[in-house]
């Protein structure tokens, strides 16, 4: 175990996403050093895997790349990935915490060159694309990823393949035998940016998703209409890649259900608006059908909504979706009642497009250390404890929003550092 030392007041921002870097770039700027973490092997989270997000329908190059270039140029802020919290000892001010980096199988000598992911002979379900499509075993992790340094998946590496990534590399940069290190921060405050998963759409088992290749969710739309995703942009049926007639959004898959997640997790109706941009975009005559509880985009975004059901075809249903019937020629019918006329709907459809909410990641995966947490998962900063939360891992909410939340709560971290 190693010593990472930081001057008086250094801050902890645990969790790389665009929550994270912008309060690890809002603390550094003002002159305290950050010790900036991730878990997975790159930073840029969540909105790295959009395909544009609003109101201007940015590409998450927009808001990353000058992020990672300031984050690079920043000599206060040291950056890990894959790395976690185990412990923190200590008092606010004077914070012990012990954090733990997996191993990548990958050493700084890495160029990015990929021939050890073209030599790779073992594939795995690519996670960045939601299991759409594979990778080698042996993988960049998506093409904006920061650092740009391969990783590798050890335990689904043959023995042929562990052979062949190491002797493809001119670079001596594969190394099977690394291991996990330990190593500890002293920092005066933690800013927990720890962001969200989406809800797991299995647990709603009359959406049957898993039962369709038609039945997907919103954030695999996103990968579907990325340039860089596993189908290069083009939104097609999964499984036997049919081009779309006619496509289904089932709004709140999960949202304001006692059985799933209680609250409204804000961004999914604004989402659907997005997607049916991308939709009209690549079919001008496909019919969209939405079924909705209630359609909300507050403020700002009313104008993106107003535009969006003025689309001669598209049809909004009132009423809340009550099963997704698999078809045999691979679409799905989606049976609802409309709330305003008591009618009973079956819509067949091409493809429905699942609006799964958005679950704050220590709801799932638990928090390493006591932290005050709502029932819902949300951590409530806790001021006195130099415990902040920011962006999603606060409250579900859209990347405007998480930035501006981001920047109070690197503010909150910096009066707590210099008391």
């Amino acid at each position: 175990m190693t010593d990472e030392q930081g001057t008086s007041g250094a801050v902890l921002v645990v969790g790389g996403g665009i929550s994270g870097l912008t309060a690890a770039l809002e603390t550094a700027e003002v002159g305290n050093d950050v010790f900036l973490i991730e878990k997975g092997a790159s930073f840029g989270g969540r909105v790295a895997q959009l395909n544009e997000y609003f109101p201007k329908m940015c590409p998450p190059s927009c808001g990353l790349e000058i992020n990672y270039r300031r984050v690079k140029d920043n000599r206060r802020i040291r950056t890990y990935t894959m790395t976690t919290v185990k412990s923190i000892s200590g008092v606010p001010g004077k914070y012990e915490v012990t954090l733990e980096t997996a191993p990548r199988f990958v050493n700084s000598n890495c160029t990015a060159c990929g021939e050890c992911a073209e030599a790779c002979p073992d594939e795995i379900a690519n996670e960045f694309n939601f299991g759409m499509n594979t990778s080698k075993a042996a993988y960049l992790p998506h093409a904006m990823a920061f650092p740009r340094r391969y990783v590798i998946k050890k335990d689904a590496l043959s023995a042929a393949g562990a052979e062949a990534v190491k002797a493809a590399c001119k670079y001596d940069a594969v190394d099977l035998d690394m291991k996990a290190e330990s190593f500890t921060v002293n920092v005066a405050s933690i800013i927990w940016a720890t962001g969200w998963v989406p809800y797991e759409p299995t647990k709603m088992e009359n959406l049957k998703f898993g039962k369709s290749d038609a039945i997907i969710t919103n954030m695999m739309m996103e990968r579907m209409a990325a340039p860089n995703g596993p189908t290069g942009g083009k939104i097609v049926r999964p499984g036997d890649d049919k081009a779309i007639n006619s496509i289904a959004f089932v709004q709140c898959a999960g949202s304001r259900d006692e059985n799933h997640l209680e609250y409204c997790s804000h961004i999914c109706c604004m989402a659907t608006f997005k997607q049916m941009t991308y939709v009209r975009e690549q079919y001008p005559d496909a019919k969209i059908y939405v079924f909705y509880i209630d359609l909300r985009t507050p403020g700002k975004y009313e104008k993106f909504r107003e535009d969006r059901m003025a689309d001669k075809n598209a049809s909004f249903i009132k009423g809340k979706v009550a099963d997704i019937i698999p078809e045999a020629d691979g679409g799905v019918t989606v049976v609802a009642e409309n709330a305003l006329t008591a009618e009973k709907i079956a819509q067949k459809v091409d493809m429905a497009v699942l609006a799964t909410g958005m679950q704050p990641s220590l709801s799932l995966q638990g928090a390493p250390v006591s932290l005050n947490m709502d029932g819902s998962g949300f951590i409530i900063s806790d001021f006195d404890k130099a415990m902040i939360s920011a962006g999603c891992a606060k409250k579900a909410a859209d990347v405007v929003t998480c930035t501006q939340s981001s920047t109070a709560a690197a503010l909150k971290a910096i009066q707590v550092s210099r008391r």
